[in-house]
């Protein structure tokens, strides 16, 4: 008797519990995806117009910048293409999270580049972008495989 009112309370259980827990991750993966994305978007914005356009225009505030390091315009221009290539790669699926990991890279550089020659006046920018950056690359890392893919039957 026991036996019976085991199962049958077992599968009562699970089909009431089940409903719930693959419901629940659906709609918080959907809101996950979402807000990643969204992250994304405002990153890229950031990293191309706020960030590579005025080194890539020659704005005198960014000109000043990397004439007090001694990198000249040619420099600047680096940097701003780079961000430039960066901004637009964190929305293109494949290069997401080499995208991301690149973008910090160049964070990192770009800390350094203010402690040592602007006293760390802005240093806390870098490290604070980085945190989103790393979230971004370790979201999507799965686009590194099929990326590695795509190099691979390119060789």
């Amino acid at each position: 008797m026991s036996e019976t009112t085991v199962p049958a309370t077992r599968t009562a259980a699970s089909s009431a519990v089940s409903p719930v827990i693959a419901e629940s991750p659906t709609a918080r993966g959907r809101r996950a995806r979402i807000a990643l994305r969204t992250l994304q978007v405002v990153l890229a914005l950031f990293y191309v117009i706020a960030s590579a356009l005025p080194k890539l225009i020659a704005h005198p505030s960014a000109a000043e910048g990397f004439d007090k390091m001694g990198w000249g315009s040619a420099g600047m221009y680096i940097i701003g293409v780079l961000e430039l290539a960066g901004g637009i790669a964190l929305l293109i699926p494949v290069l997401q999270s080499v995208a991301a990991m690149a973008l910090s890279g160049l964070m990192v550089g770009a800390f350094v580049v203010q402690l040592t020659y602007f006293d760390g006046e802005n240093a806390a920018t870098p490290l604070i972008l980085i945190v989103p950056l790393a979230l971004i690359a370790w979201a999507r890392r799965g686009h590194n495989a099929d990326l590695l893919r795509l190099v691979r039957r390119r060789a």
